[in-house]
């Protein structure tokens, strides 16, 4: 079976509207840095300063995790690239109710992302220029970057090839810097290394193994986003390699941006410095080597990885919900696409619950936001699940359908069920956590609500088609 009548099958809708506009280093770019988050630079402290040195462990556990997601993903997004990614593959490999579950879940998940990226910005912009409300400064980011997704995909590629060249540049300057300090090289700065690393309270592990297993899930999430180059790729001219190189290339970015930062950080600061949560890993980091306007810097590199996160929140949404349209799973107005194939009603759409989302931060109670959060607390999990249990069922189906396997997930099948076992017992031990439990329970009641509403739809459609006399076309094995 040639790839191309298999895209055909695995696509229902397909991407005929949506152009190419993506160039090589965009999705080059893209792949590099869409790993590196706001998260990173301001989140880590949290992680640091409940697991110690230890923390390095969770990344360790989690960037492992993601690679292995990744390496399942890119098999099935080289087989047939698509603008819906996973959500599009559960559909053909699961059944129609598990693709329009995890695609909306997804959605929510980075419509989400939209309000609290534009309040992080806003946060950091009124600090500047303490005249203009924050409110203000989140809506007027939130409108340039809509603004500018709104034009083509090209836009989007060009503002996030800047974004996070910038970003990249930041890490290798910290780690450039941090390895001089930590070899002896910067003069005004005091010992450190491993002797900080292991001498302060507690050693290594300060906290036990609990805290390492909390500061996992903590930093599980931080690797969210690391999928969007799947999504994106199907806008470039040759996907298949571009998911390619960007699936192969993952190890070293994770090792490099993570993995190795974060030592750095953890080898200069203190876990237990009582400014850690105040002021963030990096920017103590920095304070302690004497880094001249260490605050503004950091306060610069992450305005600009918000701003990253916020573009591509926008293109995310924009481009699941279309996928999701295009299958007849969302609204038929948000498949329609501009004379530049940009799927504005999308844009325009996901950006508006964005919005929404960010006035019910400022004008309503503090718990109807909170609750917001929290019902997109595991879907991070979810969306690995469904990418793990799809590739072990589409795996059978390209055998069945005699095409051959390009990209290859390691140890067939062993590693994809060791996923799948790994996120269940993730999900578990976050029920016994306090802090983790409502993030479960909110997101389980939202995911419930969906996978009513998608075999809903599913039977819907079926009766739908019965009644004009149409079979779809499902592959063998769905259950819906």
């Amino acid at each position: 079976m040639s790839k191309v009548i298999l895209a055909s099958q695995l696509n229902k809708g397909g991407n005929a509207s949506l152009a190419p506009g993506l160039k090589q280093r965009h999705v080059t770019m893209l792949s590099i840095a869409g790993v590196i988050g706001a998260g990173l630079f301001v989140g880590s402290g949290h992680a640091i300063a409940s697991a110690g040195p230890a923390v390095l462990l969770a990344y360790l556990i989690a960037g492992t995790l993601v690679v292995l997601v990744m390496r399942m993903l890119g098999e099935m997004a080289v087989a047939a690239p698509d603008t819906g990614s996973f959500s599009t593959y559960a559909d053909r490999s699961i059944g129609r109710w598990a693709g329009f579950t995890i695609g909306w879940l997804y959605w929510w998940f980075w419509v989400l992302v939209i309000p609290l990226e534009a309040i992080a910005a806003a946060a950091i912009l009124h600090a500047w220029f303490p005249v203009v409300d924050t409110w203000v400064f989140a809506l007027a980011v939130t409108t340039l970057l809509t603004v500018t997704n709104l034009f083509s995909v090209a836009r989007y590629g060009e503002f996030e090839f800047w974004f996070a060249l910038l970003k990249v540049l930041a890490i290798i300057a910290f780690i450039v810097l941090g390895a001089m300090a930590l070899a002896g090289g910067l003069p005004d700065h005091r010992a450190s290394g491993l002797a900080t690393l292991m001498a302060t309270t507690g050693g290594f592990m300060p906290n036990g193994a609990a805290a390492v297993l909390g500061a996992l899930l903590t930093t599980m999430f931080s690797f969210m986003g690391t999928e969007i180059v799947t999504i994106a790729a199907a806008e470039s001219r040759d996907p298949a390699r571009q998911i390619t190189r960007a699936t192969n290339s993952v190890i070293w970015r994770i090792g490099l941006f993570y993995l190795v930062s974060i030592f750095i950080v953890v080898s200069i600061v203190p876990w237990n410095d009582p400014t850690l949560l105040q002021v963030g890993s990096y920017q103590r980091a920095l304070e302690l080597l004497n880094i001249p306007h260490a605050k503004l810097i950091v306060d610069l590199v992450v305005l600009v990885a918000v701003a990253s996160c916020l573009n591509s929140a926008i293109y995310t949404s924009s481009r699941m919900v279309f996928s999701l349209a295009r299958r007849g799973d969302a609204p038929e107005a948000l498949q329609r696409t501009s004379v530049n194939h940009v799927p504005r009603a999308a844009v325009l759409a996901s950006t508006a619950v964005g919005f929404l989302t960010t006035i019910v931060n400022y004008f309503m109670p503090e718990k109807v936001f909170t609750f917001l959060l929290a019902s997109s607390g595991a879907v991070a999990l979810l969306v690995y699940l469904v990418i793990a249990v799809s590739q072990l069922r589409m795996r059978r189906q390209l055998i069945a359908g005699g095409h051959p396997i390009e990209f290859r997930m390691w140890l067939y099948p062993w590693l994809t069920w060791a996923v799948i076992g790994f996120i269940v017992l993730a999900l578990g031990i976050m029920l016994t956590l306090e802090k983790h439990r409502n993030e479960v329970l909110a997101t389980a009641l939202l995911t419930a609500m969906i996978v009513a509403l998608g075999v809903w739809n599913a039977r819907r459609s079926r009766a739908r088609d019965a009644h004009h006399g149409v079979t779809a076309a499902r592959p063998a094995g769905s259950v819906v």
